[in-house]
């Protein structure tokens, strides 16, 4: 067996750090009715706060890529994890909803620092990034398996607020690991003034390079999807299918079991046949997996469709390194962070229209949405293959 590379200590905390900040995330979900109890509010005053925080999240992906290039990766990765912490702290002690709703948008934004940069890291250190972005996504499942879970648990043992300073706990010793065991990372641009990273022109033609928007419109369908389902999946399984919650959440944490393990297997697949194959391949069980949810039966036929699903939705592994495979090495920082950025906050969307559309129809219509989008990623990707299209 070999020994141990530097290597391997980066993704291994780079993982360790994007499971710390999901899971500061995810511990609020659980306890959302504890919350509405304490400060007498409406959940959907609560739902507010959670909306600010993913917004929040999208929106610094952009500027954690320009700090990067000034002053490193290492030391935003290390403002991320150790603001996550400060900030699930300050928010487990929230005095008021006032306070609350402020310090989850903050949670959102110190959180969102961190992703971006990590895969800019990940790429200067690896060849095969499709792997090593595999690797690194799998933070995101390990902790919605996971935290959710302590975070019920914890607040029915001594109380709300003890369940969201697990984001605390969780982030500190992370924080306190990468700094000690990672080294300093160079600056891309370190002497070049921040605000003409923000100017509108450089912003407006990177965004609109075919291939970058190709991608952008790829990353915008299959996001859409991560997001929705991540949010009513269980909805779904009880209202759909008549299943209890328990047996609901089971096959839920099933889903993100799936979605970890697969993650690193896409990843591999995407450097050695191609990022499209890897991407249409997602898609296609994505198409099966959703329609064999809506129209299938019994509880044969629905874990195999969460099977198939928690497959699909390991595409990151496959279509984020597609950006990276069109930036050059010097837009890697500010440019991948621009791009999800961008994608991320027209994919935000996606809760509030299939929540929508189940209130206006049904929650069978709303996923056959699913279908859909993942069919236009599959079509799109064979029209570029057909037509030659060099996107």
């Amino acid at each position: 067996m070999g020994r141990w590379s530097y290597r391997a200590t980066v993704i291994t905390l780079c993982t360790l750090a994007f499971f710390a900040t999901m899971v500061a995330r995810l511990v609020i979900s659980p306890v959302v009715p504890a919350i509405v109890d304490e400060f007498g509010v409406s959940s959907g005053i609560v739902g507010v706060a959670l909306s600010g925080l993913w917004m929040a999240y999208a929106l610094a992906q952009f500027p954690s890529g320009i700090l990067a290039d000034r002053f490193g990766e290492r030391r935003v990765i290390l403002a991320a994890v150790g603001l996550t912490a400060l900030a699930s702290g300050a928010l487990a002690l929230s005095p008021s909803i006032h306070a609350f709703l402020v310090l989850t948008v903050l949670l959102g934004g110190v959180a969102g620092l961190h992703y971006s940069v990590a895969t800019t890291l990940l790429t200067k250190e690896f060849d095969d990034i499709g792997a090593a972005i595999g690797i690194h996504n799998s933070g995101a499942p390990l902790a919605g398996l996971l935290a959710p879970l302590a975070a019920a648990a914890v607040a029915g043992w001594v109380g709300w607020r003890y369940s969201i300073a697990l984001g605390a706990v969780t982030a500190a010793p992370i924080f306190l690991l990468f700094a000690w065991r990672v080294r300093e990372t160079k600056p891309a641009r370190p002497n070049q003034p921040m605000r003409e990273r923000v100017a509108l022109g450089p912003v407006v033609g990177l965004l609109t390079r075919p291939r970058i928007a190709f991608t952008a419109l790829l990353a915008i369908c299959c996001e859409f999807v991560w997001q929705a389902t991540a949010s009513f999946l269980p909805t779904f399984l009880v209202a759909h299918h008549g299943y209890s919650i328990g047996l609901a959440s089971a096959l839920f944490s099933a889903y993100f079991v799936v979605h970890g393990l697969t993650q690193p297997a896409i990843g591999s697949l995407s450097d050695r046949f191609g990022r499209d194959r890897a991407a249409a391949a997602c898609a296609l069980l994505g198409i099966a997996g959703y329609g064999l949810l809506v129209v299938g039966s019994g509880l044969v036929a629905v874990g195999i469709a969460v099977l198939l699903v928690g497959t699909a939705m390991s595409w990151g592994a496959a279509v984020l390194p597609r950006f990276m495979d069109h930036l050059s090495a010097e837009e890697r920082g500010a440019g991948f962070g621009l791009v999800r950025t961008s994608y991320m906050i027209v994919s935000a969307t996606g809760s509030a229209v299939v929540g929508t559309v189940a209130d206006l129809s049904s929650w069978g219509v709303a996923f056959s949405v699913f279908v859909v989008l993942l069919s236009v990623v599959v079509c799109a990707l064979l029209a570029n293959r057909a037509l030659d299209l060099g996107l």
